[in-house]
């Protein structure tokens, strides 16, 4: 397994460099990257069901689709994503929580032990959730892929997700709310070391590494980044996508 991870920004850069990762070889991958302020839509899901479209707009908050299922999630600079694709085993263990142990593992290292939802989640010992988690599978790969919230803006994310409009006639995936928490916030309430979150970030993917065993990190060269801006633009930046029924 190779560590990636990514200088952008820009979520939809970040989606088709998960895309790309996924489809491009049978290598495997721990993929990890921070998006600008966003919400992200699971592949499933009626868009206007899921986010205030006014407020976003208000807001600059824009709205992406990705390819795996699962709930709408909002993404800032305060929330760490993480994804791991890797080869199919062909048996059980290929969607059970088992890729969530590096995280969990990782987040012991802060003094959280985080608790496993039935959807894959990772909740708070205080019953508050920091991270959705969603999969992608096609007949040879698996990519799972989910958010830590450490220093998110909640009332963006509450504002964002609270969706008005409810699109009767077509059917899709509703996600269901949590009560949500930073890991920040948990730590300062239980007197635990507080660190800035570009140092939480990249102690996670330390720990990641070590509990993995990753040794070689890769950073994507130019013309990986040309597939990834073509992705971009043909699929995450377009409305047929992103708005589809």
């Amino acid at each position: 397994m190779e560590l990636v991870f990514s200088e952008k920004n820009d979520p939809a850069i970040n989606l088709a460099l998960e895309e790309f990762l996924f489809n491009k070889t049978d290598m495997e991958y721990a993929l990890f990257y921070v998006n600008a302020p966003s919400v992200i839509i699971g592949c499933n899901q009626v868009w206007e069901n899921e986010v205030n479209a006014e407020f976003c707009r208000q807001q600059a908050i824009p709205v992406y689709r990705r390819i795996s299922g699962g709930g709408a999630v909002y993404h800032d600079y305060g929330n760490l994503n993480y994804c791991f694709i890797s080869n199919k085993k062909g048996d059980k263990t290929d969607l059970n929580a088992e890729f969530l142990k590096p995280i969990i593992v990782s987040l012991t290292t802060f003094g959280c032990q985080p608790v496993v939802g039935q959807r894959k989640d990772l909740w708070l010992p205080d019953g508050f959730k920091f991270s959705g988690t969603a999969s992608h599978v096609t007949a040879n790969r698996i990519l799972h892929h989910g958010t830590l919230l450490y220093d998110t803006d909640i009332d963006k994310l509450t504002g964002a997700l609270a969706a008005k409009k409810v699109n009767t006639e077509v059917k899709g995936i509703a996600s269901v709310p949590s009560p949500v928490k930073n890991i920040r916030t948990f730590c300062m309430e239980n007197h635990l070391p507080v660190r800035t979150p570009s140092e939480f970030f990249n102690k996670i993917i330390e720990e990641v590494k070590f509990v993995t065993g990753i040794t070689q990190t890769i950073t994507p060269d130019e013309t990986m980044m040309k597939a990834v801006e073509l992705l971009a633009n043909e699929k995450y930046r377009s409305e047929s996508w992103n708005k589809k029924k």
